[in-house]
């Protein structure tokens, strides 16, 4: 079977002309950040794979063990940088905000790199390591204190002979809000979790009134975000796939 064309002339006549770009990324334009994905071979914390640990179940059976582990990945978080790809998709907006045409970036990233490397217009569909959600009032809040808070301080080690530190749940990271002190949890999509519908509904939007629409370091396996450049492709609007290997999606583009 004939791979799609790969012809950057096309390419760039394409892309002259496209007034509202969707970048499309997923884990892999972090990798080289040096960012753990905790997917495939290796890809544990401690004895658990992070499906183990990302669940609702997990949190409420063990909120110190959870916390332990994205306590882990908040602090190996603040020590990466954003890499080219980020750098370059963020000039391409700030360039292209100048001509008068725009750039959006759906990320399935929690890594908030691409917000680091200077994009402004972005939807993080799966939350954010440095956002937190509380448990009784629901409130959304940043949060870059390092550590979150002091019992998490020292912990988290990956190894997997670390024992647990069984933190007493009064001293994990709790709600700031007035008269709440709720227990707060990262503010990520867990496995199991549905995506915030409001997100979604401006992705929606985006995938709609796109004329472009690039697809960065994504396996295109992860629902639903697999569906939204096919879902563009079949309006007829040109898709164009930068990845080191071919995905499933490949062909479709």
């Amino acid at each position: 079977m004939a791979r799609p064309s790969s012809d950057l002339a096309e390419f760039r006549e394409v892309f002259s002309k496209a007034k509202h770009i969707v970048v499309l990324t997923g884990a892999g334009v972090s990798a080289e950040s040096g960012v753990p994905t905790f997917r495939g071979a290796g890809g544990y914390w401690r004895k658990w794979q992070a499906q183990d640990l990302a669940t609702p179940e997990a949190f409420s059976r063990n909120p110190s063990r959870v916390w332990e582990f994205y306590h882990y990945r908040r602090e190996v978080m603040l020590t990466k940088s954003p890499n080219p790809a980020h750098l370059a998709i963020a000039e391409c907006e700030a360039r292209l905000s100048r001509q008068g045409r725009s750039v959006m970036v759906i990320t399935q990233n929690v890594d908030e790199l691409h917000r680091r490397a200077g994009s402004k217009h972005m939807l993080e569909i799966h939350g954010s390591l440095f956002k937190t959600r509380c448990s009784s009032c629901g409130n959304v809040a940043a949060n870059h204190t390092s550590p979150i808070c002091p019992a998490l301080e020292g912990k988290g080690a990956p190894e997997p002979n670390t024992s647990d530190a069984k933190i007493p749940v009064e001293k994990l990271p709790r709600c700031e809000e007035s008269d709440c002190g709720g227990l707060l949890r990262p503010s990520v999509v867990w496995f199991g979790e549905t995506l915030d519908s409001d997100i979604l509904t401006q992705v929606e939007s985006e995938l709609d009134i796109c004329d472009l629409c690039l697809v960065v370091g994504t396996s295109s396996i992860v629902y639903p975000a697999a569906m939204f450049a096919p879902q563009v492709a079949a309006r007829g609007i040109p898709v164009a796939e930068f990845n080191m290997e071919d995905t499933p999606a490949t062909m479709r583009f």
